[in-house]
């Protein structure tokens, strides 16, 4: 197909079934790293522009300002840089170095907040309100507010919803999502929810991440998560999530860091996190009797922004991430599953 502009090319990303063996549940995984900003941000950044345009407070060579730990922020680049918008993203230390290698790549302006944050705090606040200021100082620009702003969920909704559905003929069981913002699950599963009800909805939030309960406490993964200082943003709809679960950042960097090395499948931090626990929940599926089932994870960016990080050993042995229980975890599931070599899984299509 041809298309005539960058943001034509956002969604509609493939889902990918990871070849697990002795179950009958199959795990597909939405990857979103085929988006031209490499996550699944991409599509909410080019409904709130385009929600803004609409409502008419975002006027032709506008500003637009922004809080973001990467992702979100490199969607509204592509966006701003393809109409005419001058943006800026506000970030903190916790941001990849990659992302804002990219951001600025695209022509965003970066500022950084100030203070006395520790490594693994997320400065979620700090940033939101320095966004808010910036804009409030910059006549005729708009602030996102990606938390509280309807057309994040609503740019899912419309989108990848209706893709998982067309995708899978509506077989879906189970789906699987980080909660951040909670745009991107929730938009989805309220999609599929409409017309399959009982689906059921799993939210997976780092452990220090509050939208489940919980203490607050630090966590490295980013773009994910409400730290204790945050308040829960309007977009996670618990109405459509059915359980909330939490994961360590030593499983989920340890996942992604296991899928590129034996699978040939880069994704971020966070995706790991997601994939870690969909696995776990069909090993607890089997162990209870259910045999077979469909689920789907959403996993909301690649692995290639994290090189300097999770994909780093001497990063990751710095922080202590790489935990041996955490492996000893990991050979377990793949013990119970373990992911069909292509050699092996073109020996069963031929036997």
């Amino acid at each position: 197909m041809i298309f005539d502009k960058v943001t034509d090319l956002i969604g509609n990303t493939p889902l990918l079934r990871l070849p697990l063996r002795k179950t009958q549940w199959q795990l597909l995984l939405k990857l979103e790293k085929f988006n031209p900003g490499l996550s699944m941000k991409d599509r909410m950044a080019l409904n709130m522009i385009d929600q803004a345009e609409k409502s008419g407070i975002l006027k032709p060579g506008g500003k637009i300002f922004e809080s973001s730990s990467g992702n979100t922020g490199t969607g509204l680049a592509i966006v701003s840089a393809e109409r005419g918008y001058k943006f800026t993203a506000i970030v903190d230390h916790h941001a990849a170095k990659d992302k804002i290698r990219v951001m600025k790549a695209y022509g965003a302006d970066i500022v950084y907040v100030e203070g006395d944050f520790a490594e693994d705090e997320v400065a979620t606040c700090a940033r939101e309100r320095l966004a808010k200021q910036l804009s409030l100082k910059c006549p005729g620009s708009v602030c996102m507010q990606q938390a509280d702003n309807p057309a994040n969920a609503d740019g899912y909704y419309k989108t990848m919803g209706k893709e998982i559905v067309s995708a899978t003929n509506g077989s879906i069981d189970m789906l699987v999502g980080a909660v951040g913002t909670g745009g991107s699950l929730s938009g989805t599963a309220r999609y599929v929810k409409e017309r399959y009800p009982f689906t059921k909805v799993i939210g997976v939030e780092p452990v220090g991440s509050i939208a489940f309960g919980g203490e607050p406490a630090p966590y490295f993964q980013s773009g994910t998560g409400t730290p204790g200082s945050v308040e829960v943003g309007k977009n996670v709809d618990y109405e459509v999530i059915d359980v909330g679960l939490k994961v360590s950042d030593s499983q989920a960097f340890n996942t992604a860091r296991f899928l590129a090395r034996n699978n040939g499948l880069m994704v971020g931090g966070c995706a790991g996190g997601i994939i870690y626990k969909a696995l776990e929940i069909i090993q607890k599926q089997k162990e209870s009797g259910v045999e077979s089932g469909v689920m789907v994870a959403i996993v909301g960016d690649g692995g290639e922004k994290y090189l300097d990080t999770v994909f780093n050993d001497e990063w990751m042995m710095s922080k202590g991430l790489l935990a041996e229980t955490v492996e000893e975890e990991l050979k377990e599931i793949v013990d119970n599953f373990h992911f069909a070599k292509e050699s092996e899984r073109q020996l069963c299509l031929t036997s």
